[in-house]
């Protein structure tokens, strides 16, 4: 196929998703070390509408939101080897996170939220940031890995990995949450999920999830967690409620467990104990998505597994807006994907 000259694309200047605007602009050729990537899926996270809004640290004004994409090689730059036309390929949240720790430099390459991002119908990345999509996933379930999957990823299995018999606490059931109850799961790990609601909760149960709590229902959720655990207390905590919820999960986690800190959608201005996470020598580590290394890392035990992405509802390109809302209103388990021609 011919590479076109014109690409339509979603733009944000920070004052919501109801003012996402839908235009055309300029496609270049990719340059010698670049791909041209045909988008065929975007999928939404929390951080896509705190950029809709302006709110999140370090943004670029003016931008193409979303980081999360899957697609396939139409044009390759004139020194790309390993790649052909047709690959399926997603690009690495920040495209130049090859492996390692992050630092200023990477972090500033992050898609969607300090540089222009995938929910447009073409991009053109650096080689060094792309991942084959396993072959057993469509590409709107290959959206969901960038993100979701891989930051779950990097918690469960991290610096000092999950195994078989640790109990791992899931606060909530959007996309990093389920994608780490699975990765626990497929790893030997005993999980226990949170909800408001008891539909989302069978949800979870029927992954595979063996205890699951309604926090709604039952505010002393951690007590709860000490029981199912004859009062030891979880090795790993999902931490994506942040402020308010974080002192809850202090009393769940055992001594000298972890808490992953990865999001802060429940809000609140609660900052961290400093005396309670002496005193129980907890480990706090927060989780900024992962590496290309990572990434791949990941894909063999997706494989191997054969896990799915749960995927809750998927919109079209034109309906990208109405993918917001729904994202916003917090009905979905898993993941909201926006699919393209």
């Amino acid at each position: 196929m011919s590479l076109p000259t014109i690409s339509r694309e979603y733009r944000t200047q920070g004052d919501g998703y109801q003012n996402l605007k839908l235009q055309s602009a300029t496609l270049s050729k990719p340059k010698a070390t670049e791909v041209t990537v045909k988008i065929h899926a975007v999928s939404l996270q929390f951080r896509d509408l705190m950029v809709s809004k302006g709110i999140y640290p370090q943004q670029k004004w003016d931008i193409v939101p979303c980081s999360d994409g899957a697609g396939e090689i139409v044009a390759l730059g004139e020194e790309v080897k390993g790649w052909k036309i047709g690959d399926r390929v997603c690009p690495n949240f920040a495209l130049d996170h090859i492996h390692g720790d992050v630092t200023e430099d990477i972090k500033l390459t992050g898609l969607g939220g300090h540089i222009d991002g995938v929910l447009r119908e073409y991009i053109n990345v650096p080689v060094h940031s792309l991942v084959r999509i396993p072959e057993y996933l469509s590409y709107e379930e290959g959206s969901t890995l960038p993100c979701a999957a891989l930051t779950a990823y990097n918690a469960c299995l991290g610096p000092v990995p999950l195994k078989g018999g640790d109990y791992v606490l899931v606060l909530g059931t959007g996309g990093v949450s389920i994608f780490a109850a699975q990765f626990a799961l497929a790893s030997g790990a005993i999980v226990i999920v949170t909800s408001s609601s008891d539909e989302k909760l069978q949800v979870a149960k029927k992954l595979g999830v063996q205890h699951t709590i309604n926090y709604k229902k039952n505010v002393k959720w951690d007590e709860e967690v000490l029981n199912i655990t004859g009062g030891r207390g979880v090795d790993h905590i999902i931490e994506v409620g942040g402020p308010n919820t974080i002192l809850k999960s202090i009393n769940a986690v055992r001594y000298a467990g972890w808490i992953h800190i990865i999001g802060f959608v429940s809000g609140g201005d609660n900052g961290i104990p400093v005396t309670l996470a002496i005193l129980k020598t907890i480990i706090f580590r927060g989780i900024l998505i992962g590496s290309v290394k990572q990434f791949e890392d990941m894909n063999r035990l997706l494989t191997a597994r054969q896990i799915r992405p749960v995927v809750d509802k998927v919109f079209s390109f034109e309906e990208a807006t109405e993918a917001f809302a729904y994202l916003e209103s917090q009905h979905h388990v898993g993941k909201v994907v926006i699919k393209l021609a």
